[in-house]
């Protein structure tokens, strides 16, 4: 059991498996799926960062996390812009001790337009916040979950990724390609023991934040 404690895997004294000494990174993690995602890492015991495009709301949650109990940081970051990714993962290189073991692409947000409608400026978000921000967060994160030995990404993709839907084609091509680039990664970077995998869900109700386009 000693051994298991100090991997960060040990079982906890509710039965359940536990994260303590772990770290991990949930991007959009105030609100909805991100959000729940926070507060379980966070209860299993693992120190946990996460970002918003709101400050207030982040502020707001750190101090209910706080208040928890749970070890939970937070950068302002829009994720769509480049300069603004690299900026978190300095952060949280910084946070960790160069040091991840858990990647949560969690960001993304819908335009249900119908195809004929879409503007280059709704397509180019799209593909910038929901495709784009998560490869580079994994590429830019790769030695920090190398160095881990024991590296795991989770892509939230979803269910419109997988089947036909009747609107937001843009949307289900960004979530078709995260489930491509999840078997990509789970290949390729098994020799750096990462793991890679993807969560599809269907339909949440959750307030999504638009940019203003």
């Amino acid at each position: 059991m000693a051994a298991a404690e100090s991997s960060g895997t040990a079982i906890g004294s509710s039965g359940r498996w536990a994260l303590h000494g772990k770290t991990a990174l949930v991007t959009g993690g105030t609100r909805g799926i991100g959000r729940a995602v926070v507060e379980e890492l966070a209860a299993l015991g693992a120190a946990v960062h996460t970002c918003s495009r709101k400050e207030e709301e982040l502020g707001e949650r750190i101090k209910e996390w706080e208040a928890r109990g749970f070890r939970v940081t937070g950068s302002v970051c829009d994720l769509s812009a480049r300069d603004q990714r690299e900026r978190l993962l300095r952060e949280v290189a910084d946070h960790f001790g160069g040091k991840l073991d858990i990647l949560v692409n969690n960001v993304g947000t819908n335009i249900r337009n119908p195809t004929t409608e879409f503007s280059a400026e709704e397509y180019s978000f799209l593909m910038a916040t929901n495709l784009e921000s998560a490869y580079h967060l994994c590429q830019i994160a790769h030695p920090l979950l190398k160095l881990s030995g024991s590296g795991s990404i989770i892509f939230i993709s979803s269910v419109a990724g997988v089947v036909g839907i009747f609107s937001g084609s843009v949307y289900a091509m960004t979530k078709g390609a995260i489930n491509q680039l999840t078997k990509n990664l789970a290949c390729e970077w098994a020799k750096d023991n990462i793991r890679a995998n993807s969560v599809a869900p269907c339909f949440w109700q959750i307030k999504i934040l638009r940019s203003k386009l």
